[in-house]
């Protein structure tokens, strides 16, 4: 353990339960530990601050998210994870009281200039929610959608190649290709969760956002789509939140810990799971707290 890491026993989370963190009054430093940039990203934050109305979500986070890795958020409920993936495809201009300052890049371009059109962006940079939220519509209609929203065809032929081979991607194709005029409503939860999968793709995403998407699931469907992940990190960057350390464990390159709207480390995940820098990851990932 890092001896430097700014926690020097000044905080222990398991004494003051609901406590608001002060980092500059427990001697915690504000600088994140381990290896949080890279020389290739595909996505950058830097300096990144959110409030809600006056309550401050984020404070001061700077990451980079590499090309083609899977990068796993974890950390207690509340602590700005989801916010923080929310912001790299700007969901969060659809809250009123929601306010984002910093800079966050997609190739070197900033998402956040005023010329930016969120129409695009989010073609560029999908995401997968929590619950499988699938249209009222066939399962080919689903995963048509975007193409046809987006004008990315011309021909219905075109149209059902991109169709199968989003599905195809989505390790769903096998199953649904007998009934793709049936409601897509009436797969099982996992199978609905690969369909919004498959229509996150339909796209073609360079970025894949996932907000928990293993959390309504059964250990089958969830073992399914994290198969899937390690499959499409081939071709897609993919960012995950989630509160399962053993997913995390799992199925990503790299980890960031963040607790109470502060990033706290990132490491290769190996790292952060046997030897964290941080004490305050250390006690999470021990289940002192979270």
């Amino acid at each position: 353990m890092n001896s430097n890491s700014g926690y020097n026993g000044l905080f222990d989370p398991m004494l003051a339960p609901g406590r608001t963190l002060d980092f500059a009054q427990q001697g915690l430093s504000n600088k994140t530990v381990g290896n949080p940039f890279s020389e290739k990203a595909k996505m950058s934050v830097r300096n990144l601050n959110v409030y809600y109305d006056n309550k401050q979500a984020i404070h001061d986070v700077s990451l980079d998210i590499k090309r083609n890795e899977v990068m796993a958020m974890i950390g207690p409920s509340g602590c700005g994870k989801s916010t923080f993936l929310r912001c790299l495809n700007r969901m969060n201009d659809t809250l009123d009281n929601c306010r984002v300052e910093g800079e966050v890049t997609l190739d070197e371009h900033n998402i956040y200039d005023r010329k930016q059109d969120v129409v695009p962006l989010r073609a560029r940079v999908g995401i997968v929610f929590q619950k499988p939220n699938p249209f009222p519509k066939s399962i080919y209609e689903n995963v048509a959608y975007g193409p046809k929203v987006h004008g990315l065809v011309s021909r219905r032929a075109q149209l059902d190649e991109i169709v199968e081979d989003s599905l195809r991607k989505a390790s769903l194709w096998d199953e649904v290709k007998d009934r793709l005029f049936s409601p897509g409503t009436g797969l099982s939860g996992g199978q609905q969760q690969r369909l919004c999968i498959a229509r996150t793709i339909a796209v073609s995403p360079e970025v894949i956002l996932m907000d928990e998407p293993c959390s309504a699931l059964d250990p089958i469907a969830t073992a399914r789509i994290e198969e899937l992940m390690a499959e499409l990190s081939q071709n897609f960057t993919i960012a995950i939140v989630t509160h399962s350390m053993q997913q995390a464990a799992r199925v990503s390159n790299r980890t960031a810990y963040f607790h109470m709207g502060r990033l706290i480390e990132v490491n290769d995940t190996r790292r952060v799971f046997t030897n964290p820098e941080h004490e305050l990851t250390e006690a999470y990932i021990t289940g002192r707290f979270g």
